[in-house]
């Protein structure tokens, strides 16, 4: 995977002396980074993807840092304006033009028992966000029916299998093909939207509903935007259920998603209520073999029991 043009405007935030270390990295490119972390008081470190293949290995940098470099690189991702990425960032992350997403960690300050702000910011992990166009359409095609109804389907996922990917590319290649997406992206990680416009391309057809939570965004979509298909990232709530049902009464389509590794994490899980009740009709496992995005196997739900219908 190659570092793009956007992720490259974001390293050039970064430091100098952490700028050189991912210039000597990279060089010959051989090797590619996806995710950078800072912490202060500690070395710098990078995921390093080694071109060509889906092998990924941490490597270890050499720059200390500290609170003046931690500082700086906030003060540039947010352009000096803590007041416009207040939210975002007390929800522990800020996300950058072309849907890069910057988790942090620091100090959190509370009101009322909820998360007010956080200062003191102590960490920052830097990841880029993939975009593989093509990468979904043997799935839209195995999810949609002879009469062209596309089915609810779950997509189960451990971390760094690229479900995140997976899911955009669905979004792009149902909404060209006509139907209309209602895309719940709480986490503004789907649509990677700034200022209102998707850094990512997800379709003629699609509407998001950004940074909302998702049970509120599910039922606003459905009531405003008439979708076809809801799509939603990382379910398991109990409002989330509810709206799901909510949003099937309607006739309404979901694809949603949900951490895991096999059978036992869904049934272990809130969404084990929606597979029992056979509202998802498929229930797609991914990998990260042979490369980022595999599909292992897709099971279909029919009156409740599970068969294999890909492997």
């Amino acid at each position: 995977m190659c570092m793009n043009d956007s992720f490259k405007a974001v390293t050039a935030l970064l430091p100098e002396p952490v700028r050189e270390e991912i210039a000597d990295i990279t060089r010959g490119g051989r090797s590619e980074i996806t995710e950078i972390r800072l912490r202060a008081g500690q070395t710098s470190s990078y995921r390093v993807c080694i071109r060509g293949t889906q092998i990924e290995k941490m490597a270890a940098g050499r720059v200390l840092c500290d609170k003046e470099i931690i500082n700086e690189c906030i003060n540039k991702f947010i352009n000096y304006s803590y007041y416009a990425y207040e939210d975002e960032m007390k929800n522990g992350y800020i996300t950058l033009s072309g849907g890069h997403r910057v988790g942090i960690c620091g100090h959190i300050v509370t009101e009322n028992g909820r998360v007010h702000l956080m200062r003191n910011i102590s960490s920052i992990n830097i990841r880029q966000a993939r975009e593989v166009i093509g990468i979904a359409a043997g799935l839209a095609g195995k999810i949609t029916t002879p009469e062209g109804r596309i089915e609810s389907t779950l997509i189960v996922s451990p971390p760094r299998c690229g479900k995140t990917t997976l899911v955009r590319d669905l979004v792009r290649t149902l909404s060209e093909r006509g139907y209309i997406i209602g895309v719940c992206d709480e986490r503004s990680e789907i649509a990677g939207m700034r200022d209102g416009v998707p850094s990512f391309d997800i379709g003629a057809n699609t509407d998001v509903m950004d940074a909302c939570p998702k049970a509120s965004g599910m039922l606003m979509l459905l009531r405003s935007m008439g979708p076809d298909v809801i799509v939603t990232d990382e379910i398991g709530k109990a409002e989330d259920i509810e709206a799901i049902e909510s949003v099937l009464l309607a006739g309404v389509s979901i694809i949603a998603t949900i951490h895991g590794a096999g059978r036992r994490d869904i049934a272990e899980s809130r969404v084990a209520e929606l597979v029992e009740k056979g509202i998802f009709r498929n229930i797609v496992f991914l990998s990260n073999r042979p490369r980022i995005g595999s599909i292992k196997q897709i099971v279909h739900i029919n009156e409740g029991r599970m068969r294999r219908a890909y492997d």
